[in-house]
């Protein structure tokens, strides 16, 4: 059963010691399946738009105090992009300006393995989502340190792509 109402309101959010807000985000991802069904290599990643429509990003909110930081990755994810899936170790920490508020926000970013595409979730009527490649993706995101973010998870999966590429080798000489 899934919620199909976002969290609302600030009284449970985080702040770090230096009053920064602290947000938490993802990236959802998956391989591509070939025509005849079968995985390939080629990432692609889960853009969404901002609520106003005008920017593309990664699902991204506030952590809250009563949740875990891999849970509120999960939440926002869902909320926001009507994905399922499993989070990964995180990529990093942020500490970047906001714009429209002039503040200062402490971001995480985590990758997601995404496991199940809703067909509705709690923000579908204010969101559009798109799977994109990765290049397609890093053009269209609005936000450096999410850009950043997905260079670390490409260099991740590429060194664990090219580890089972060595493992299958050493195998094969067995």
């Amino acid at each position: 059963m899934v919620c199909l109402v976002s969290r609302t309101g600030r009284h449970l959010q985080r702040y770090d010691n230096l009053g920064r807000r602290q947000v938490v985000g993802c990236i959802p991802y998956r391989y591509k399946c070939s025509s005849d069904g079968t995985i390939s290599n080629d990432l692609e990643v889960l853009v969404i738009s901002s609520q106003k429509g005008q920017k593309m990003m990664f699902p991204k909110g506030g952590w809250e105090l009563d949740e875990s930081l891999e849970e509120a990755a999960l939440r926002e994810s869902l909320e926001e992009a009507g994905v399922l899936g499993n989070v990964e170790c995180e990529l990093g920490k942020w500490d970047f300006l906001s714009k429209s508020h002039g503040t200062f926000y402490e971001g995480y970013m985590f990758p997601l393995l995404v496991k199940e595409e809703l067909d509705f979730w709690p923000e579908q009527n204010v969101r559009q989502r798109a799977w994109l490649d990765v290049k397609e993706a890093r053009d269209v995101c609005q936000h450096w340190w999410m850009k950043e973010a997905l260079d670390i998870l490409v260099e991740r999966l590429s060194s664990l792509q090219q580890q089972k590429e060595e493992d299958i080798s050493i195998c094969s000489l067995i």
